[in-house]
């Protein structure tokens, strides 16, 4: 099965993505991590892709583009794949659509799981990342034992920079403004499913199930 997963940044697509990954045994394709990887390499493409993600904006088409038709080109999607934040511009959807058209495969669904404003801002604006194994917290949903110290590992954790609420705020001006009509595309084409995401992780799930036939 091959399902693009869409959403406001905060709204879960992540957490869903590798609920479904394992239900479906297919392909957890990220393009954040696809992004932060490129980040960590240090080349002028990373140093691009930093620029882009520190200050809110969207990742050009063009660096996109090459960096999803690599990744989805590998044998292990061949079986089946969820992209996890791709498309997100019409330019996108056409770029995918090429992709696929080259690798003879079409997509199966798209699911937009949506929330409210204040609730991203909320699950955003709160969340901490520990730079040494990873971990994320949330200072209201999912404090650690001590403030601002990871469980695992005891480094101090860290706000992400666009994690602030100002940043945020001008994600999701972008998300309204550019991937947001991408629903209407998939819709036309009778891809579209949306599902309430303001629930906790497992209604959410079971909601995703629903849709695809799982349960």
């Amino acid at each position: 099965m091959r399902i693009v997963l869409m959403g406001m940044p905060g709204v879960g697509k992540g957490t869903q993505a590798a609920r479904l990954r394992d239900a479906l045994k297919v392909l957890h394709v990220s393009t954040g991590d696809i992004l932060r990887e490129a980040i960590q390499t240090g080349s002028a493409l990373g140093k691009r892709v930093r620029e882009s993600l520190d200050s809110g904006a969207l990742v050009p088409d063009d660096l996109m583009a090459e960096l999803i038709t690599e990744r989805l080109s590998r044998s292990d999607a061949s079986g089946g794949f969820i992209l996890d934040g791709f498309p997100r511009t019409a330019e996108q959807v056409s770029i995918l659509d090429r992709v696929l058209e080259t690798l003879s495969v079409k997509l199966d669904r798209v699911i937009l799981l949506s929330a409210s404003e204040d609730e991203i801002v909320s699950r955003l604006s709160g969340r901490r990342i520990c730079p040494g194994c990873g971990e994320v917290y949330h200072v209201d949903n999912r404090p650690p034992g001590s403030a601002g110290v990871c469980n695992k590992c005891g480094s101090a954790l860290v706000q992400r920079p666009d994690d602030t609420k100002a940043v945020i705020l001008g994600r999701l001006e972008v998300y309204k403004n550019k991937t947001l009509p991408l629903a209407e595309i998939y819709s036309e084409r009778g891809l579209l499913q949306e599902i309430d995401a303001s629930g906790d992780q497992a209604t959410v799930f079971e909601g995703l199930r629903t849709v695809l036939g799982l349960s």
